[in-house]
């Protein structure tokens, strides 16, 4: 999120999204005696979504724990002091409820989706597996191996693996380097002690926020949660926030080839991105917008007509068929972020297509117009109220907010932020912004170290990549991954 008000250079038309987005009535937010945050929005439905989000993640494992958040959500739902598996699966069951998990690097999510007059129930298991969980060794055993099998279908996911190892070259002296998952030798080994300290030493209240949208009464849900989650402890007074090591970005390329004769090659390539809270986090977003998608023999718009100057350049220098696919990513982190592109073609375009994505990127800190800033804009506008669609989106939304940005913002200041982002500006941040060069949010004002040209790395700035190459039939040789650059 931006650090300050922005006015609004222009009043455009709001897409269909947006101005749905706009109706939504606000967040209402309310701080327990604890610090557990509680947060909902109202909305038309008959079902709502509540949750807890938890600023708990893979990154704040040791080498030695990495994988106990994931296991923990496995765990979660094997049973708790007051209802075995058997139970807890038919009570969820009987509502026409459902109940999930999920794990990423720096958070941890648990939600429920059940009918409005289900609220309180549904925030009564939601405490109630945080809390109460048993942690039996006959299912922490058993599920080691569900996790295994887990393991080995991500491992079949090539684009999972890219960004896995992606992470592991850029970050590889931080736990954000880390997997989620965690190596197979912590998954075999991960003890109940082990588990039970990640949620002593993670799970307080100051870190969690119970968050709903749908047919909600704040007030109803405030009680609950009061009642539920009280017992939750609270960071002693005087005890310092935690607080993580800055991640140091590294300038590396990883190589390797699988056994899969005549498949395609993936690559990605990853620049440093910003924070969550940097002023440049919605350009950024911009940006990767601009750069956008392409998949042969998909759209509406053949590629040669597309508006997108890269797909353009793909299609008209790379021979027709030999790129598959190429996407911009833009993740953002509490102190980093990563940002640039991943892509599939034929073994023999890697290099083309390389390049081409490069110079693709490289040429917006010079000639980016101000129709594909637009029209990148209004890309991102989709995208960012067009996913708002359920309540569990919504729910989401709100969660993850109240976490990274301690408030959510609101649509009409979103939509401020965003209209006030123009060409002049992207070819700032892409000409001397962190994709080139390291920020700190702690830099003093001070002349920006020239960067290095995209496609033309120096050693202290260049970028991460990772390729992945089909093996050669006549290369038996070349067996096993080869690092250049650690």
């Amino acid at each position: 999120g931006v650090s300050r008000a922005l006015p609004l250079r222009s009043q455009r038309p709001l897409s269909s999204a947006a101005a749905a987005a706009l109706q939504h009535p606000p967040t209402q937010v309310t701080t327990l005696p604890n610090g557990l945050r509680v947060a909902s929005q109202q909305t038309a439905d008959e079902t709502l979504t509540v949750g807890v989000w938890i600023d708990a993640g893979s990154r704040f494992e040791t080498k030695e724990s990495n994988g106990a958040a994931h296991f923990l959500e496995h765990m979660a739902f094997k049973g708790t002091k007051r209802r075995n598996r058997i139970q807890l699966e038919q009570e969820i069951e009987n509502m026409g409820g459902h109940l999930n998990a999920y794990t990423s690097r720096e958070q941890t999510v648990y939600y429920a989706k059940c009918f409005k007059n289900d609220l309180r129930q549904g925030v009564d298991i939601l405490s109630d597996i945080l809390q109460n969980s048993t942690l039996d060794q006959a299912h922490l055993d058993f599920e080691r191996g569900v996790i295994l099998r887990e393991m080995e279908e991500v491992e079949k996911t090539v684009e999972e693996v890219i960004f896995d190892r992606l992470h592991l070259t850029a970050f590889h002296d931080s736990p954000l380097g880390y997997t989620i998952l965690g190596p197979v030798e912590n998954i075999q080994s991960i003890t109940k002690a082990q588990l039970r300290e990640y949620v002593q030493s993670n799970y307080t209240a100051d870190r969690m926020v119970v968050a709903a949208a749908g047919p909600v009464d704040h007030a109803e849900l405030v009680q609950y949660a009061g009642d539920l989650f009280g017992g939750f402890p609270q960071r002693t007074a005087g005890t310092p926030a935690r607080s993580c090591a800055l991640p140091k970005f590294t300038g590396a390329e990883l190589l390797y080839r699988t056994d899969e004769p005549g498949a395609l090659a993936h690559f990605a390539v990853g620049y440093e991105g910003v924070p969550w809270t940097h002023p440049d986090s919605l350009t950024f977003m911009t940006i990767q917008s601009i750069i956008g998608s392409y998949k042969r023999g998909e759209g509406l718009v053949p590629a040669e007509l597309s508006g997108n100057r890269l797909t353009n350049s793909i299609v008209r220098n790379i021979d027709s068929g030999l790129t598959e696919s190429f996407a911009a990513f833009n993740t953002c982190y509490k102190d980093t972020g990563l940002f640039g592109f991943y892509a599939q073609c034929e073994e023999s375009a890697v290099a083309g297509c390389m390049g081409e994505l490069l110079h693709g990127v490289s040429t917006l800190a010079d000639c980016v117009t101000d129709e594909e800033v637009e029209r990148g804009k209004r890309a991102l506008k989709t995208v960012l109220f067009g996913s708002l669609d359920s309540t569990t989106a919504i729910a989401e939304d709100i969660g993850r907010q109240l976490l990274v940005y301690g408030r959510r913002i609101p649509i009409s200041e979103l939509l401020l932020r965003l209209d006030a982002i123009d060409a002049t500006q992207v070819r700032r941040v892409a000409l001397s912004g962190a994709p080139l060069q390291r920020r700190h949010r702690d830099d003093g004002p001070g002349p920006a170290r020239r960067p290095a040209a995209l496609g033309e790395p120096e050693a202290a700035h260049r970028p991460s990549a990772v390729v992945r190459r089909p093996r050669e039939p006549q290369t038996s040789s070349s067996s096993s991954p080869s690092a250049v650059g650690f």
